[in-house]
């Protein structure tokens, strides 16, 4: 059995939760974040389930092996948010679980809390402490990274969802030999969320994209040039959505929609891959809806992309692959700063069975 010791953290201090907090409780668990990412919570959420969680999960948390700490404000008391550390699987290792009220956000206090929550497990002799957040959880995800987990995988099918079925999630963990560093991603926010030059308009995909991507993705000329010239199916599609806000924290890879700036119409698709930090490199693909074809807009999202990388990463090179017959293309990258690099043989599997030829485009910094 762990001890209940209260555990200091700079601003907070984790401590045995009292019945005096269930009236924020109440308040914190009603909030809609929680609701989505923990299906366990019940909803609507009331004093009465507070007051339960206090007297009975609680308690029942502690005597089968774990801890089960309130986080609360050091100089007020005041209840901010639970944290906890399962008891020990059969290899030795305990994860930790949290929730943050809606107004302690935004103060780094997740973090603190469980990289203290972290090294109180080690001080009493746990090896690796582990974390699992939800695919779509990118808040949780980077609480872990700066807390000193690193990651280390996707577990498919590991997280109930709330109504029914299972979605994937980010596993993290962190030994007591490690040193703790925060993990920070390769890949910087974009400035207030996206970039724009007044005409078209870059932004992280969302599920809400999934419909309109998913209906480019089948349009005859980009599915001409896809690689492999197959469409999605539309769980691959929605999987992409899902998966977007993950790659990025991770430094993986960037996917944006391309809008139109003025009416914030889905225009297109344009993504930062094969992201290779010792080479100082990475790949530039898009696609572009029929509609929106011959107005520059891809040019135009290629130099947001191109300008935004350089600056906010060290990427010295920016690479793209196009068919030697697609020349729509080719206009784009050479009026985006794009230089023909190299013609490789064979590369591209074709919808006839042969393979095709790629030709090759680079851009460089400064």
């Amino acid at each position: 059995m762990f001890p209940r010791d209260v555990i200091p953290a700079g601003p907070i201090v984790l401590r045995e939760h009292l019945k005096t907090d269930a009236e924020a409780i109440s308040r914190g668990c009603a909030d809609p974040e929680i609701v989505r990412f923990i299906p366990t919570v019940p909803s609507p959420y009331g004093r009465d389930d507070a007051l339960a969680f206090v007297t009975e999960v609680v308690p029942a948390d502690w005597s089968h092996g774990g801890a089960a700490f309130a986080i609360a404000d050091a100089a007020t008391g005041e209840w901010q948010g639970n944290i906890g550390l399962k008891p020990l699987n059969a290899r030795g290792a305990g994860e930790i679980g949290y929730l943050l009220a809606p107004w302690a956000r935004g103060r780094g206090l997740a973090t603190r809390a469980a990289r203290a929550l972290a090294e109180w497990a080690f001080s009493q002799g746990v090896h690796r402490v582990e974390l699992v957040a939800d695919v779509e959880n990118v808040a949780s995800q980077r609480v872990a990274m700066a807390a000193g987990f690193q990651r280390e995988g996707i577990q498919r099918g590991a997280v109930p969802r709330r109504g029914g079925g299972y979605g994937d999630a980010v596993g993290y963990g962190r030994l007591a030999l490690d040193p703790g560093e925060p993990q920070r991603s390769f890949l910087p926010d974009l400035p207030g969320g996206s970039l724009s030059d007044g005409v078209v308009l870059l932004a992280p995909l969302t599920l809400a994209d999934a419909g309109p991507y998913h209906e480019m993705m089948s349009e005859p000329e980009v599915l001409r040039y896809s690689v492999p010239p197959e469409a999605p199916d539309m769980e691959d599609t929605l999987r992409r959505c899902r998966y977007t806000g993950m790659w990025w924290s991770s430094g993986e890879r960037a996917e944006l929609s391309v809008r139109d700036a003025s009416t914030g119409e889905f225009a297109g698709h344009i993504q930062l891959m094969n992201i290779v930090p010792p080479l100082g490199q990475a790949m530039v693909g898009y696609s572009l809806k029929q509609g929106f074809r011959g107005r520059g807009f891809m040019t135009r999202a290629v130099n947001l992309l191109a300008e935004w990388t350089f600056t906010g990463t060290s990427l010295h090179r920016l690479v793209a692959g196009t068919a030697p017959g697609n020349t729509s293309s080719h206009r784009v990258l050479e009026r985006a700063g794009f230089s023909r690099e190299a013609l490789i043989k064979s590369l591209l599997p074709g919808a006839d069975g042969v393979r095709h030829d790629d030709l090759q485009w680079v851009r460089f910094r400064g």
